[in-house]
């Protein structure tokens, strides 16, 4: 992954200047599937969110996707690692661990949604004299909500027959292949496969697709995409099925998510 860093650093603060809480914000692309990132820790909290790459990172004994319009927070010091699973751009937001007025001790994940976006955008720019970071950095955090658990998480299988099946799923969650096309392209039985996604994921094959598909809805609607737009863009040729599927999933109906002005 290429970074750009725009570095805000305490000792450059002028003298009698508000101490920023941010310490660096990088952004970058990666080219390909499967860039890896090694697993390390860094005595400052960050948040990691994608752009336009999904990526999927494992921190605290837990393996958390983050498709494009999400984020996750990890606190200083938790050792962490990830992959990227679809190309695309990224960003990371370093804090402060003195001046960070967020205390999550666990990692987090967040929706960066289109208003977050542009503050981030904001910031990279804005320089410390800036009178607009206080007022930008405020909001920010304002902004910063911790998504419940089942909201963020879709588990990713490790063993790589059905790893290579979800990496294509996440990618494109319009796939319409069933388990018997699947296990021609992994070299695997449909037997296996079904007995392998409930072991690695908790999930039937059908259910963790479903799972995968209204996740990346959810970024569709909220970016202004039709219900009927979503549904096709998703894999579901009837806009009934889609809302059926959504509400059984998230609770609500996908119109709760619509994006408004």
């Amino acid at each position: 992954m290429r970074m750009a860093v725009n570095q805000y650093p305490t000792t450059a603060s002028p003298v009698g200047a508000p101490v920023s809480p941010i310490l660096s914000i990088d952004r970058g692309s990666s080219d390909q599937y499967d860039t890896v990132i090694e697993t390390h820790a860094h005595p400052e909290p960050k948040l990691i969110w994608s752009v336009s790459a999904t990526a999927t990172v494992h921190a605290a004994a837990r393996d958390w996707l983050i498709p494009p319009g999400y984020g996750l927070w990890i606190p200083g010091g938790v050792a962490h690692g990830g992959a990227v699973l679809r190309a695309g751009e990224g960003s990371a937001v370093a804090f402060s661990p003195d001046s960070c007025p967020i205390t999550w001790t666990r990692p987090t994940g967040v929706a960066v949604g289109p208003l977050l976006r542009e503050l981030f955008a904001h910031l990279y720019l804005a320089s410390h004299q800036d009178p607009s970071r206080p007022h930008a950095e405020a909001l920010m955090f304002a902004l910063l909500v911790a998504l419940p658990t089942h909201d963020i998480h879709v588990a990713v299988p490790t063993d790589p027959r059905v790893r290579a099946i979800a990496e294509r799923l996440v990618a494109d969650p319009s796939d319409q292949r069933e388990l018997a096309a699947w296990s021609d392209h992994v070299h695997a039985s449909v037997r296996t496969l079904s007995r392998l996604f409930p072991r690695e994921t908790g999930l039937s094959f059908a259910r963790w697709r479903t799972q995968v598909r209204i996740r990346a809805a959810i970024q569709l609607l909220a970016d202004g995409a039709s219900v009927n737009a979503t549904a096709r863009a998703v894999g579901y040729r009837k806009p009934s099925a889609f809302i059926s599927a959504f509400r059984r999933v998230t609770g609500h109906t996908p119109g709760t998510y619509l994006h408004t002005d």
